[in-house]
């Protein structure tokens, strides 16, 4: 005697067919989300599909809708930075957060020179992705125009340097450098110089800007001694403040465009003998883990992080569902938040 047999294949769509008692096109029509299925055909599919523990088929689903479930986050930087910058780690977080309700897969793609930007459009070319998130933009990038000639569904994490046809999602970078700068002529400085970030991306351009503008607002000359370029890292940021002490060495206040900057601003200014924020006050940018962990604790300013990346899913899948006309942009607030640094 026998005992009763164990499946061992995976039920097909064949038989979740004739148990739901409608054609396999019928089948695949619900299990597609089309909508031509009516109330009642959608329902005995679906418990057909249920008592079978019917899964779909990936590959099969995917010849039929044209889609791979699948979305790129490309960034331009060197793994090292990728790796160790938190902000970036952040925006990863974020965005998976975004995908955990959904079945989409999040890949990232590194993209730090010419070469490398060739290699990631041309997989995203191939059809592997549904839908692009672009980060960390440098002008020189590349990019940009190869995804939207190719009417790739696209997403700029920031916005762009020119007025580019693309969709895009930002933090007010000059409000925030703006409210960074103002904080610290309003707590009686009037030496403030700044570490800007680099100069071909949108974020240090804006941040200089707002930092500008609180000057002027203020009455305040611009002075070029106090204004030296950083790249987003920590040793740039002490190398930078280095040179700020050399040019300026009666500065009393420094906005850093981003918090590991900042980080290596405080070092360089301690092996100076500078206190902070007695002798100097310092205002970083990202309210970065980091900037809790630093002595001192960093006032710097915040973007809503979880917001941004929130939005930025929202406004590709719209692309990548064709739910949208024309091209969406978001910017998102920031607020400083006050420690003991200024």
């Amino acid at each position: 005697m026998t005992g009763p047999s164990t499946r061992v294949s995976s039920p097909t769509l064949d038989e979740v067919a004739v148990l739901a008692g409608v054609s396999r096109a019928t089948v695949s029509r619900v299990v597609n989300d089309s909508p031509r299925v009516s109330p009642e055909a959608r329902e005995a599919v679906m418990a057909a599909v249920a008592a079978l523990s019917y899964v779909p088929n990936r590959m099969a689903r995917s010849l039929v809708t044209r889609r791979t479930d699948t979305i790129a986050l490309v960034l331009s930087e060197p793994d090292a930075r990728i790796f160790s910058d938190p902000f970036f780690a952040s925006i990863v977080r974020g965005l998976n957060s975004a995908l955990a309700s959904t079945d989409i897969n999040l890949v990232l793609l590194t993209a730090r020179d010419g070469r490398e930007q060739e290699k990631a459009g041309r997989f995203v070319r191939q059809g592997h992705v549904d839908g692009v998130i672009l980060m960390s933009l440098h002008s020189h990038d590349v990019l940009p125009d190869e995804l939207i000639s190719a009417g790739m569904p696209l997403v700029l994490c920031g916005r762009p340097l020119d007025d580019r046809p693309v969709a895009w999602v930002d933090a007010d970078n000059a409000g925030g450098a703006r409210l960074a700068t103002e904080h610290l002529l309003a707590e009686g400085r009037r030496t403030v110089a700044t570490i800007s970030g680099p100069r071909d991306m949108v974020a240090g351009l804006d941040r200089l800007t707002g930092y500008r503008d609180a000057l002027a607002h203020a009455g305040l000359a611009p002075d070029p001694r106090l204004v030296v370029e950083g790249d987003f890292t920590e040793a740039g940021g002490a190398r930078a403040m280095e040179e700020l002490l050399a040019r300026a060495p009666e500065l009393d206040g420094v906005f850093v465009a981003s918090d590991p900057m900042a980080v290596g601003a405080l070092r360089a200014l301690r092996a100076a003998g500078r206190s902070v924020p007695g002798d100097v006050a310092v205002v970083g940018f990202d309210d970065a883990p980091v900037a809790l962990r630093s002595d001192p604790p960093l006032t710097t300013v915040t973007q809503p992080l979880e917001e941004m990346t929130q939005v930025m899913i929202e406004l590709l899948l719209a692309q990548v569902d064709r739910t949208t006309d024309g091209v969406q942009t978001r910017v998102c607030p920031t607020r400083l938040v006050r420690r003991a640094s200024a």
